[in-house]
């Protein structure tokens, strides 16, 4: 079963839409979306194993210029 996350991505001032549309062309991002509040942009992510998804978080879409933090919040099945 593949595991799923949103994470949430806080953006250096006025790179959320440039950064939004660099995540959204990475592998394993299912959707990145632009939004209002504590964070600039959400995306939903799908990886094999939390593993990988770390791996993708730490080594692509961190890297990515204007982000500033993230937050991964795995989806759980209760």
């Amino acid at each position: 079963m593949a595991v799923s996350a949103y994470i949430l991505i806080q953006t250096e001032v006025g790179k959320a839409s440039s950064v939004a549309q660099a995540v959204h062309d990475l592998p394993g991002v299912v959707q990145a979306d632009d939004v209002t509040g504590p964070y600039d942009v959400i995306l939903r992510a799908e990886a094999e194993s939390i593993d990988e998804l770390g791996r993708m978080v730490v080594s692509q879409i961190q890297l990515v210029d204007g982000i500033t933090r993230t937050l991964t919040c795995p989806v759980v099945h209760l």
